[in-house]
């Protein structure tokens, strides 16, 4: 602890050889910050970045060295989570690339290499699945039923006691960045832009170590629609919405190992578990979905041949 201290002078980083950025997720002030270090630290120094869905090649576009930065997303809460996603933006060196992974490894964390998408691979799929529960619930669901539909899948909380963990602006700023990035497969939420805006509470308090429930009031801003009366699909029960969350997920991952997010479904899965705490002892989010057959369904074809889980065991036993 007597190594750390802190600062409000840029000039005081002059001579460090790593500077990671956690400023808010507004590219414009990432870009700054960027470009007033470029002008005080060395020519040596690595940038990293612990943006969880900007874009780290436009981040870097502007400097005179771009292939310094590299993407660095850590997880909340750091200490307990065992994934980083390392991003490899258009110009990152591999020396820049390879700082990361030492880091990474240095905190006894797990790296996963990334392509430079939207979302990467944990947020663009957790995301996805709080905004079909939230879709469930302005198209009639109540919100205990949307709230109660995922818990088959051993996530670590209910969806609304995680938006509550990582902070409703924060989960609408991520949303509205993919659904910019990636289309209206990411909903539009006009009941969690009230939540925002009126700074409604979500969740009831729960004992220590219990997840908190959310709280029935909040149906107030989602409203009462139906496909009758809002313009929407029919309300969904329990059921439905699972079947429309992993319907969902199904699709995202198959555009995903598409677009080259990641080398092989594997890595989705160490992601998924390791950053999101998907259910240990259903497998991977992959071979999950070819056993209850949504990859068929979907996609046409399963994920793995024989369906059994492929995450690298030695990846796991390290975290």
């Amino acid at each position: 602890m007597a190594s750390v201290h802190g600062t409000t002078e840029l000039g005081d980083l002059a001579g460090c050889d790593v500077v990671i950025e956690a400023v808010t997720e507004i590219l414009p002030l990432k870009k700054k910050v960027f470009a007033e270090l470029e002008d005080v630290v060395g020519e040596e120094t690595v940038f990293l970045t612990n943006t969880s869905a900007l874009s780290v090649t436009e981040m870097a576009a502007d400097l005179r060295r771009p292939e310094r930065v590299v993407g660095m997303h850590f997880f909340n809460p750091v200490a307990q989570m065992p994934l980083v996603e390392i991003i490899q933006a258009a110009e990152t060196d591999d020396a820049a690339l390879a700082t990361a992974f030492a880091m990474t490894k240095k905190l006894r964390k797990t790296a996963v290499l990334v392509a430079d998408r939207p979302g990467f691979v944990v947020n663009r799929l957790l995301i996805l699945l709080m905004a079909k529960i939230v879709e469930a619930v302005e198209n009639g669901t109540p919100v205990e039923v949307a709230d109660r539909a995922v818990a088959p899948l051993g996530l670590p909380m209910p969806p609304f006691a995680l938006f509550d963990l990582v902070g409703p602006a924060v989960g609408l700023h991520v949303l509205t960045s993919l659904r910019e990035d990636l289309g209206d497969r990411f909903p539009e939420s006009p009941g969690l832009q009230r939540i925002v805006d009126e700074q409604v509470p979500v969740v009831l308090d729960a004992p220590k170590g219990l997840p908190k429930p959310v709280d029935p009031a909040v149906q107030r801003v989602f409203g009462t629609a139906t496909a009758e009366a809002g313009g929407g699909s029919a309300p969904l029960d329990e059921a439905g919405v699972l079947d429309a969350v992993l319907t969902a997920l199904t699709r995202e991952i198959g555009l995903m190992l598409d677009e080259g997010v990641v080398a092989d479904p594997s890595q989705i899965d160490l992601c998924m578990i390791l950053g999101a705490g998907w259910g240990f002892h259903l497998g991977g989010i992959t071979p999950y979905l070819d056993r209850t057959g949504y990859a068929e369904k979907v996609l046409g074809h399963r994920f793995l041949p024989d369906g059994v889980a492929n995450v690298p065991a030695a990846a796991l036993r390290r975290a």
